[in-house]
């Protein structure tokens, strides 16, 4: 038997930290490039003894996983042969144009076009991402629009992964791009509504948003519109529905405050809507000649709507108008010339509710009868249309996209989501389960599996989470769960707190000083699987990402005898650390989801209760894959380089504890749809490989 490979074994140059009268010792603190703004923006500039280091760590776990390499070719050809090659999404219309994306054969990136709307023939490419990715490691397009004008059509494309974005602007006329490249911006623009004027977002040396600019769209001087001197602020910019105004979005986690530019003066100072109060929240829209607004004012916990008249819709002129209702959460809403269509979801089910904007105010509810399934509105150019777009799926169901008479209350479907290889919904079974938390409260559990699964302890079962920042995990059809389904396992969601599946309440019984019911929920649902006979322990795979790889820190140490495998895709799981460093792109921004450890000596000693790096110790930890991206600003490469090494120091186990670091990409992985599914692949090949070998623990 040939001899297994050895570990790479990370040097230890132990680095102190004084905080708030605490101290702290980190030994592979050495990890993080001090260099490391500049390897966002080239990877090359990496410091020698840290590529070294990660280059080993991928050579090892490239050697453990040689037995699953067939395994990894097999599952990836199944999930590549579920996707239609030469898919393309629904036309939207917008005036004489159809729009929409479309892929050719084979290829990796959509090509944006339009044609003549409701005709077949006349195609104009816009955009081919695939020609222009052609000889890149990395290529991805965050915003892509055409002007309301049609003439020009622009775009943002991020080369490294870091998402410093270039926003380029192209005459379609002439098919040439206008204007000096926009360099250093956030993946986020918006045209004003007379075509004239593209308003865009720069991100500083910290990679973060924080000014607005705004330049002739055909190019010419840029002109600082607004500037945001708290660093925890993110920045957004668009339209209202109506084309009244261009609007600028501050906010956070918990606060937000919106900046209005009529769109009848571009040019025009931005006015502010209602100044920022910590802890309030809204969004609105210019519904012809009122506002609305969603809001979570006056202990609207689950957000309420509410309605203005006035020019600038300050508090004081709001007028509630669809009251508070407790467990009936109001997610959004989309405004047209003759309704309003809002999203609502009630114990982590999606309704949308239409109503008519006839003084009668007739409502009437889109909904679904399965068990669990997802139901989401979909954006479209046209405000003055009676038809509006949604798209429903489930965990068997493929996504079906689907127009929607708002009058008559017609849906016609205007496409199914073509699964090439085949599906058949009745081979499979959705549930929802609930588990009842340590303090009651029943966290919902959404699982798929084959329809013949024994329900006797033998299956392998993935227990999926993340819990953090309101983010609901949605009841979805994904093409690459199967290839565990389709092999006896069982593919578990847990809708933990943190996330906003029942409610914004459940958000926030999950954060700051709330956050280890994250934690715990994950842990209870798997205990309840376990009780009803879905897995046993140590046949339960646990699988997050970015936030959700903080819970996958958290679960491995709070209780490693339930996992056979921890998958941690570019997992936040040095908390401590990353929350008392500034200059890191997050930090200030996100003192609000999990507090201040610099000025809070409270925050510091909730997040060192449960930092996943920081609480470490010596256990019998499960394998462990963590994987993370080498030019990614949200989670940095050392995380998950530095908690790999300690957990490898600490473990009691003879179980592996393997790093997988992408050198060319960021926090998404790769940019390519086919590419990415292998990096999907070799997650589920590490699963199945780690609960299939049972590692005896010591």
């Amino acid at each position: 038997m040939s001899k297994p490979p050895e570990p790479p074994v990370a040097a230890k140059h132990p680095r102190q930290t004084e905080q708030l009268g605490r101290n702290r010792v980190d030994d592979y603190a050495w990890l993080k490039d001090d260099n490391w703004q500049q390897v966002l923006r080239d990877p090359a500039t990496l410091r020698a003894d840290v590529r070294d280091h990660l280059v080993a760590e991928n050579a090892y776990t490239q050697a453990m996983l040689a037995g699953t390499e067939a395994l990894q070719v097999q599952m990836f050809a199944e999930m590549k042969g579920r996707i239609k090659e030469d898919d393309s999404s629904v036309p939207a219309p917008d005036g004489p144009w159809d729009y929409y994306v479309r892929y050719d054969l084979g290829a990796q990136h959509p090509i944006h076009g339009r044609r003549p709307t409701n005709l077949a023939d006349g195609e104009e490419i816009l955009l081919d991402e695939e020609a222009l990715a052609q000889g890149k490691a990395f290529f991805q397009v965050g915003a892509a629009s055409h002007s309301p004008d049609h003439s020009l059509f622009a775009w943002a494309c991020d080369e490294q992964g870091s998402e410093y974005y270039t926003v380029r602007v192209r005459d379609l006329a002439t098919g040439q791009d206008v204007g000096e490249a926009i360099e250093s911006a956030y993946g986020d623009f918006a045209f004003s509504p007379d075509s004239r004027w593209l308003f865009w977002i720069w991100r500083d040396e910290n990679a973060r948003p924080s000014r607005v600019f705004r330049r002739p769209a055909r190019g010419g001087r840029d002109v600082l519109v607004y500037e945001e001197a708290d660093e925890g602020m993110f920045l957004g910019v668009g339209c209202t529905s109506d084309d009244s105004h261009v609007v600028i979005h501050v906010g956070n986690q918990e606060t937000t405050e919106l900046w209005l530019i009529p769109a009848a003066d571009p040019t025009a100072q931005p006015v502010v809507a209602e100044p920022r109060r910590v802890g309030v929240k809204y969004s609105l829209d210019h519904w012809t000649d009122r506002w609305v607004i969603r809001t979570n004012a006056d202990g609207a916990v689950d957000f309420k709507l509410a309605t203005s008249t006035a020019e600038i819709p300050v508090k004081a002129t709001w007028r509630d108008w669809i009251a508070h209702r407790p467990g009936h959460y109001i997610t959004g809403f989309a405004a047209f010339a003759g309704h309003l269509v809002r999203a609502e979801r009630v114990d982590a089910l999606d309704r949308l509710v239409v109503t008519d904007r006839g003084d009668d105010g007739f409502e009437h509810e889109i909904a679904f009868d399965e068990e669990a399934y997802a139901l989401n509105l979909e954006g479209g150019y046209q405000y003055a249309t009676p038809t509006t777009r949604f798209v429903y799926q489930s965990p068997t169901t493929p996504r079906q996209t689907y127009d929607y008479d708002m009058a008559t209350q017609a849906r016609t479907l205007r496409k199914t989501q073509d699964i090439p290889s085949g599906h058949d919904p009745a081979r499979y079974v959705a549930r929802r389960l609930y588990a009842r938390a340590d303090d009651g409260q029943d966290v919902p559990i959404t699982v798929l599996m084959l329809k013949d699964t024994p329900l006797d302890g033998t299956a392998p079962l993935l227990l999926y989470g993340y819990g953090a920042y309101g983010h609901a995990m949605d009841a979805s059809f994904s093409i690459r769960n199967l290839s565990l389904v389709d092999r006896g396992w069982i593919w578990a969601t847990a809708h933990i707190r943190g996330g906003s599946d029942k409610g914004w309440g459940w958000f926030l019984d999950g954060r700051k000083e709330n956050k280890p019911n994250s934690f715990t929920d994950f842990i209870a649902c798997a205990e309840h699987l376990i009780a009803q006979r879905y897995a046993a322990p140590g046949r339960v795979a646990a699988y997050g990402g970015s936030a959700g790889g903080m819970l996958m820190g958290a679960i491995a140490n709070l209780r490693p005898d339930l996992w056979g495998a921890i998958i941690a895709a570019v997992p936040f799981v040095d908390v401590l650390n990353t929350m008392s460093d500034v200059t890191l792109p997050l930090t200030p921004p996100e003192w609000p989801e999990w507090g201040n450890p610099l000025e809070d000596a409270a925050a510091y000693d909730l997040i060192e209760s449960y930092s996943p790096y920081d609480r470490v110790t010596s256990l019998a930890y499960p394998p462990v894959l963590a994987t993370g991206g080498l030019s990614d600003p949200r989670v940095t490469y050392w995380e998950p380089a530095k908690w790999v090494a300690k957990l490898r120091d600490c473990s009691t186990s003879n179980a592996p504890i393997l790093l997988k670091i992408n050198m060319e990409s960021g926090h998404g992985g790769a940019s390519g749809r086919f590419d990415f599914l292998k990096e999907i692949a070799l997650d589920y090949a590490f699963a199945i490989w780690a609960v299939d070998r049972q590692w005896a623990r010591r």
